[in-house]
């Protein structure tokens, strides 16, 4: 009677034995809780992390050094996943394309401007008549060059991409292309000169 405790049906046996185990704690809420093989990988991955502070932080250095790297390796490559703000966007690789495609004299000016300066140094009043004289001459060249890529690069935006806030801030993004070496251009150019494109290895 009182005090004798009654021993267990075996349909509670059962019911006991299939009852689902509590969900862990520590799993996010809406979430499976993890596999063994995931605590697993998840445990190893915190003893990766060393417990000194400065080693922590030179592993940390390591770590953001080698994720620098494979997003320049991957934007190198032509991944615009990898691109920066400022290159990423339709226009601007509409933009990219259209300036690498031409032969544009401005690429070139850096080079006309450090001769100029090295020539500035030869005291001799003919040759820096001379030299002002095709210095100029070549600055007028680059800003026709210029106007005529602009105006057509606008014409073929425009058709391509009839919003105006799609075309937003190309005019000076191609500006700022054009006065880069080709070679050293970034992202890299898709296409050869006359619009070919580039296979990349």
């Amino acid at each position: 009677m009182f005090g004798r405790k009654q021993a267990p049906t075996p349909d509670a046996t059962a019911a006991g034995d299939d009852a689902t185990p509590p969900e862990d704690p520590r799993a996010p809420k809406g979430r499976p809780t993890p596999s063994r093989k995931e605590a697993e990988a998840a445990r190893k991955q915190q003893l990766k992390i060393p417990k000194d502070p400065r080693a922590a932080k030179k592993a940390s250095r390591e770590r953001e050094r080698e994720e620098r790297a494979k997003s320049r390796a991957a934007m190198m490559a032509g991944d615009e996943r990898y691109l920066p703000p400022r290159d990423q966007g339709a226009a601007r690789r509409f933009t990219r394309d259209f300036v690498d495609s031409r032969f544009t004299v401005a690429e070139f000016f850096i080079f006309v401007a450090i001769a100029v300066l090295v020539l500035g140094f030869i005291q001799n009043q003919a040759l820096q008549s001379f030299v002002s004289l095709g210095f100029f001459a070549f600055t007028a060249v680059i800003a026709i060059d210029t106007v005529i890529l602009l105006v057509t690069l606008n014409r073929r935006a425009a058709q391509q991409f009839p919003d105006k806030k799609d075309r937003k801030g190309i005019t000076l993004y191609a500006i700022l292309r054009a006065l880069q070496l080709r070679r050293l251009r970034v992202p890299p150019p898709r296409v050869r000169r006359g619009g070919a494109p580039i296979e990349r290895r």
